[in-house]
């Protein structure tokens, strides 16, 4: 039998791993996270090194990485001339952590919450000006708040909304406001800016805030704000029911439980709540 002839080592890069995206991807993107995924395996590397592992010309790799560079996702050191993860990277990673921990160190919290409120508790972020909900402990009773996790709603029409929103600065606030507006919902609903910044200079100095049926009629809900290791307010934990079930002489003392409930939160998780 003939001797088979030895195979060839292939010449020159590797084969790109971008020559069969679908067409439901954003070429340049996929790329540029496949930069840094592949640095933050291998920690530095020069240019040649990194445009060869991921199977990209040394010029492309370039372009892609400066435009990194100047949002602080990649560095460069001048001296070796080699490239590593930024610390933008690391401060959009680590708010993954912060919020996988704080739905973790939040649960207890808040099934306490509920027990001594009776009524659902819920556990929401801001993002994007909207308010999104990532964690609920629900109540028994046959008439009852409920929010499937991702559920988004207006931050000027829901308690943790406007927990949030009394944390931030009034820039802020009205950048949100020129996107989403105020939409009424009921009759409740706070529809002007002016309406709520009142509002929320109230909720500022008591530390809680109250959805009187803002959004939903016959329903309310109260809430407080949860901080992080720079007081800066990241999420909201909140008590949502029917109106009926919170009398009006009971609405402080079950604020004074939630903000509490928040405080034990920011504890858990390494946060510092404000002083005011």
């Amino acid at each position: 039998m003939a001797e088979q002839p030895a195979s060839k080592k292939p010449r020159g890069r590797p084969k790109s791993q971008f020559s069969d995206l679908s067409g439901g991807t954003i070429q340049a993107l996929d790329r540029g996270i496949s930069l840094l995924v592949t640095l933050s395996k291998e920690g530095e590397l020069s240019l040649t090194d990194l445009a060869l592992s991921v199977g990209m010309p040394p010029s492309t790799a370039h372009r892609m990485l400066s435009t990194l560079q100047k949002h602080g996702f990649v560095e460069l050191d001048a001296a070796s001339q080699h490239w590593a993860v930024g610390l933008e990277a690391f401060r959009v990673g680590s708010s993954y952590l912060e919020r996988t921990n704080l739905v973790d160190s939040a649960r207890a919290v808040m099934r306490d919450l509920a027990q001594q409120s009776g009524e659902t508790t819920n556990l929401a972020i801001a993002d994007n000006g909207d308010v999104v909900f990532i964690s609920q402990i629900e109540s028994h009773k046959p008439i009852r708040a409920f929010f499937l996790p991702g559920t988004r709603g207006f931050m000027h029409a829901s308690g943790i909304g406007k927990a949030l929103l009394a944390n931030f600065s009034r820039a802020e606030v009205e950048k949100i406001l020129q996107k989403k507006g105020c939409p009424e919902f009921t009759a409740k609903t706070i529809t002007t800016p002016s309406a709520l910044f009142a509002e929320l200079e109230i909720i500022k100095q008591r530390g809680w805030a109250l959805d009187d049926e803002e959004r939903f009629l016959g329903m309310q809900c109260i809430a407080a704000p949860i901080y992080n290791s720079f007081s800066e307010a990241i999420a909201g934990v909140s008590v949502s029911g029917p109106t009926v079930s919170f009398l009006n002489n009971s609405i402080a003392e079950i604020g004074h439980r939630v903000k509490q409930a928040a405080a034990k939160i920011t504890d858990s998780i390494g946060g510092v709540t404000p002083k005011r």
